[in-house]
């Protein structure tokens, strides 16, 4: 919520979105720990173990559950506009704190698995760094930070935010009864795709949200089967399942068409959302991006040593730089998009002649304002004790389903 969740590797595999580094605290084998972190130089010695619980030393989890947050406020974004820097800036917020709460949640339910996998082992749970009370208290802190981001938003959005709240409780305990747990990962990480677009328009166009979230979702079964190669060896010794183990040999050709997958249903959301326009300078400026974020899955595939766990941490990583190519391209485009290219999907479009008419500009500010209530919004009301905030409330979800209906 707020820019979605984040979940961490955990007893191994299934959950790439918790980054890592090689390079143990004791000079040993591999592990997402190191002694040289930031953590240990800049902070207290106490929050330190808090700081490596939520993976604040390695943001590449945040970058990974933040791109389809912002690609979804891009594409919604009217045309010849960027994305709202205030809405971009408060989905960063979300997405830090939930991606910080996800791995707490995971590290919480793997704590014994972590302790028999060598990548793992040195995290502060698995070390007995902080016990489960003191991470129990953190994981508060981190989701009221995340609800308050939450609040902040529409309130279709806060709707939307509070509707994924399954799919984080479910995520810890795919690895357990299931050979595919990056699926679960990738529909709960990329829910941004679809609260993305809700906060900024106040509903849902499916012809842009479904392919948005089903490419951002093969995206997702991409760098996180890489992810688990990483612990393939004591996954499978400490009883953890994951695509790699279920993939084995066949890992490379799945990765090719969970890469397709991806960059069709990318392809798919940008034309959906009106840029793939015959002629259109934005349209042609968006495939040639989303064509090099297609080379960039290329080279990861001819490149990437499924035997070697710091190669497949590199590859991982380096979908940053994939979401960032996805991310410019649809800047670029809507930018050079002409502003009388939207058309009806503009979400003030009343019908021609409707500026000039003083009642139907009221109406529409009216709309408008509702369309825009924010959680805090509500809250505020409650405790001034105004009376007519149900039926602003009623009005304000009742026209983003009337809005997703048309869609």
């Amino acid at each position: 919520s707020g820019g979605g969740s984040g979940g961490g590797s955990g007893g191994g595999s299934g959950g790439g979105v918790s980054g890592g580094g090689g390079g143990g605290l004791d000079g040993g084998g591999f592990t997402d720990i190191r002694s040289d972190m930031w953590l240990s130089a800049r902070m207290p010695a106490w929050l330190v173990p808090y700081g490596e619980l939520a993976r604040w030393d390695r943001p590449i989890g945040t970058w990974l559950l933040l791109w389809p947050c912002l690609w979804s406020i891009a594409l919604a974004a009217p045309a010849g506009t960027p994305p709202d820097p205030l809405l971009c800036s408060l989905f960063a917020a979300g997405a830090v704190a939930m991606r910080g709460a996800g791995c707490t949640v995971n590290d919480l339910w793997d704590r014994d698995f972590d302790r028999r996998v060598e990548r793992t082992r040195h995290r502060p749970l698995a070390r007995g760094a902080l016990q489960p009370s003191q991470a129990i208290g953190f994981l508060g802190a981190q989701l009221s930070v995340a609800l308050g981001v939450l609040l902040a938003l529409p309130l279709p959005a806060v709707a939307a935010g509070l509707a994924s709240t399954p799919l984080w409780v479910l995520y810890p305990l795919a690895k357990r009864v299931t050979d595919w747990p990056q699926a679960v990962l990738g529909a709960a990480i990329n829910y941004g795709g679809l609260l993305g677009w809700v906060a900024v328009r106040g509903d849902v166009d499916w012809a842009v949200v479904a392919p948005l979230y089903g490419g951002a979702w093969l995206w997702t079964l991409h760098y996180d089967t890489v992810y688990a190669h990483q612990d393939k060896r004591d996954d499978a010794a400490a009883g953890v399942r994951s695509t790699a183990l279920r993939l084995g040999d066949s890992t490379l050709p799945a990765l090719t068409l969970f890469s397709t997958g991806a960059i069709g249903g990318l392809a798919g959301a940008g034309a959906g959302a009106g840029l793939g326009a015959a002629g259109s300078l934005g349209g042609y400026v968006y495939f040639c991006g989303l064509a090099a974020a297609g080379g960039h899955l290329v080279w990861q595939l001819r490149t990437v040593r499924l035997d070697s766990p710091p190669d497949c941490l590199r590859i991982f990583q380096s979908n940053r730089d994939f979401g960032a190519l996805v991310f410019g391209a649809i800047v670029a485009a809507q930018l050079l998009r002409g502003a009388g290219e939207e058309g009806g999907k503009g979400e003030d479009a009343e019908g021609v002649g409707a500026e000039g008419d003083a009642e139907n500009a009221d109406r529409r500010g009216s709309r408008a304002r509702e369309r825009h209530l924010t959680g805090f919004d509500v809250l505020r009301s409650l405790w001034c004790g105004e009376a007519d905030i149900a039926s602003r409330v009623r009005r304000a979800v009742g026209f983003a389903a009337e809005r997703g209906g048309e869609s």
